[in-house]
């Protein structure tokens, strides 16, 4: 047995015994690698000749795999031998045919032999021949890749290859964006989207634009994902509103199909309401209040002006003959407490009458007599207005801004109003999770009023179904544009484009599509109202805003979990405790200063000669039992409101665990 002159051991040669004694060397092709080896034709030696399937292995010794050599490797014939296949009629050159004919039935057995053996490959070499085409393909792709970002000029950009997904899906839509020739549909519930475009520190950070406004009532977002094994992927996630505004669309365009047709709804004698929501920084102030230039704002080209401007326009002309006076206020809701803009932020309470019509005592109502009027008054209250750092925003709007433009008869009887909102930052009310108590409170809040927002719109729109308008400050102080035959509401949602906004827009847009939920199914506008409350039985007695509140939140299950329901409910009853807490502080200032009095006044007898000692320590005595009764009082109720503040603080680290 001799081993394979080209792969070692791997292949062996046998010796053929023939019936005439005469001996040959027959060399079997390599069991692994094929057919290595085949036999030679020279005459009387068999030789190792080359396989042309391994031209690039190396020869043996320093020779050529055509001259291997026969004497080296096979064994020598003998005289004996050769004399014995000559008695037998055969010699050695007729046992071995020449190379001429014997070419074509040893390439035949060559070729079935090779064919054998690459059926016997091992599984082992057919996945490691897999793996290597499968890699010199990746590879090949990859060299691809990087030239296309060369030529683009984006090699330095890690979400390059969101951004190719991106355009290639891009590339396979029609486009048909709103423009100003487009009819205006008249829906009591308008629900719209507009995408702003990337501002300058989301260029130089190479920023993606994952936001695809194709056409007038639909939105795409791409949402970038990653599998397991780190293959990047896009989820387009389809949206459809009223109307959607891409990135070219200005406030002009905004303003003439979401705020524009509910102009005449006030001189009907209506109620307007037009809500701007979502994330800092998404352009909420920007559209209602008019463009940035720096840090300077131009107020008569955001929806507060242009609304004011069409307001006087129509009073000059259309309804004249009504003798109506336009009067301006400007208020923000800032973690549950309302301020008035136009008088030094004084703080104002919110109460129902008798006739459960809601109240704000103390708002100051401005007349205001051409847009120049407003104007001042907007930038004013926008001057003023509360901001604050959190965790999504260096500088976020922590207060609804709420701008209203009021009409009134002669007699100051109220004929129409409509209410301009700029809601806070909707950054998912994340901050009832932050270690400052204030932030938890604002952040509470906010989330609490969105939700109670969308409920109430979606309860406008399902006739007869409750309003649970006291769950927040913001919607109890709204309650009149959410009831009433009359009465028209518009929600601008803005979304920012960036990849890094991506969690913000998506829940924006999902908000968005729950206040009305336009789909297969339709809108919830004109549907018979759904009672949940027939359904939610609380257990014990409860107030009428924790009623709200609990109804709120039964309808919100999966937004709003057990841990962050009771953290509302205490926030809550915390604001009221807190309310009650600072009136009854008030309340002992004013009984101090009476109490002052009297001892000023008793004082004054022991100036006397006869004076009554008896009379001044009775009366001294009562004056300090009155005193102590009131500070006791007060006291308690100083100490039940310490008691709620830890209550709330171990409250917020369970959400802090729930959200770990």
């Amino acid at each position: 047995m001799q081993p394979c002159q080209y792969h070692g051991s791997c292949s062996h040669v046998s010796i053929m015994v023939h019936a005439a004694m005469s001996v040959s060397w027959f060399v079997q092709p390599c069991l692994y690698h094929g057919n290595c080896c085949s036999y030679s034709g020279k005459k009387g030696r068999p030789s190792y000749a080359r396989a042309p399937s391994s031209q690039s292995l190396p020869a043996q010794n320093g020779s050529t795999p055509g001259d291997a050599s026969v004497g080296q490797n096979s064994p020598p014939t003998s005289d004996k031998q050769r004399g014995r296949g000559q008695q037998n009629g055969h010699t050695a050159d007729a046992m071995l045919p020449s190379s001429a004919p014997a070419a074509g039935p040893v390439q035949a057995v060559s070729k079935a032999n090779a064919a054998a053996a690459a059926r016997r490959k091992s599984n082992v070499v057919t996945e490691i021949e897999r793996l290597q085409k499968n890699r010199e393909e990746r590879r090949a792709r990859q060299a691809e890749l990087l030239q296309q970002k060369v030529d683009t000029g984006d090699v330095n950009n890690p979400n390059w290859a969101f951004m190719q997904m991106i355009r290639e899906f891009r590339s396979n839509l029609e486009y048909n964006p709103l423009t100003l020739s487009d009819p205006i549909e008249d829906h009591q519930i308008s629900v719209c989207v507009r995408k702003r475009p990337l501002n300058k520190r989301e260029l130089s950070k190479k920023d993606v634009d994952v936001i695809t406004a194709p056409n007038k009532d639909h939105v795409i977002l791409h949402e970038p994902k990653t599998k397991v094994d780190l293959t990047k992927y896009l989820e387009n996630q389809n949206f459809r509103f009223d109307y959607s505004f891409d990135d070219h669309s200005t406030n002009e365009i905004v303003y003439r199909y979401t705020a524009k047709p509910l102009i005449n709804t006030i001189f009907d004698g209506g109620m307007a309401t037009c809500f701007a929501y979502g994330q800092t920084g998404s352009g909420k102030t920007h559209t209602m209040g008019g463009d940035f230039s720096g840090k300077t704002q131009d107020c008569a080209k955001g929806v507060y002006a242009l609304a004011a401007k069409d307001v006087f326009k129509l009073l000059s002309a259309k309804y004249k003959k009504m003798d109506l006076h336009v009067g301006a206020s400007f208020f923000e809701i800032y973690s549950g407490k309302v301020f008035d803009l136009l008088n030094n932020k004084t703080k104002l309470r919110v109460l129902e009458d008798g006739k459960q019509t809601v109240q704000v005592v103390g708002l100051q109502e401005v007349n205001v007599h051409n847009v120049d009027d407003v104007l001042k008054l907007i930038a004013h209250g926008n001057n003023v207005r509360t901001s604050g750092q959190t965790s999504a925003n260096q500088h976020s709007s922590r207060s609804h801004a709420v701008f209203q433009i009021i009409l009134r008869k002669k007699n100051k009887k109220l004929h129409g109003k409509f209410s301009l909102i700029d809601l806070a930052g909707n950054e998912r009310g994340a901050d009832t999770s932050s270690s400052n108590r204030q932030t938890r409170m604002e952040g509470a809040e906010i989330n609490k009023s969105l939700l109670a927002l969308k409920e109430c719109i979606r309860a406008l729109g399902r006739k007869g179904a409750h309003l649970p308008f006291r769950a927040s400050k913001l919607t109890q102080v709204l309650r009149d544009s959410f009831i009433g035959d009359n009465t028209r509401t518009c929600m601008i949602a803005m979304i920012s484009p960036g990849l890094s906004s991506c969690e913000h827009t998506l829940n924006t847009l999902r908000y968005a599509n729950r206040v009305k939920e336009l789909g297969p199914g339709g809108s919830v506008e004109g549907k018979v109202a759904i009672r949940e409350e027939d359904n939610f039985s609380p257990t014990g007695a409860l107030s009428p805003q924790s009623s709200d509140l609990a109804l709120l939140c039964t309808q919100n299950e999966e937004e709003v979990s057990a841990e962050l329901y009771t953290f509302h409910e205490a926030v809550s009853h915390l604001q009221e405790i807190e309310e009650e807490v600072v009136d009854e502080h008030r309340n002992l200032i004013a009984a101090s200063r009476h109490w002052l009095e009297d001892d000023e006044q008793l004082i004054s007898l022991t100036d006397e000669v006869d004076y009554d000692v008896e009379a001044y320590a009775q009366q001294l005595q009562d004056l300090c039992k009155g005193k102590m009764v009131a500070l006791q009082k007060f006291e308690a109720r100083l100490a039940s409101f310490r008691t709620q503040l830890t209550e709330e603080e171990a409250m917020s680290k369970n959400i802090k665990r729930s959200y770990k």
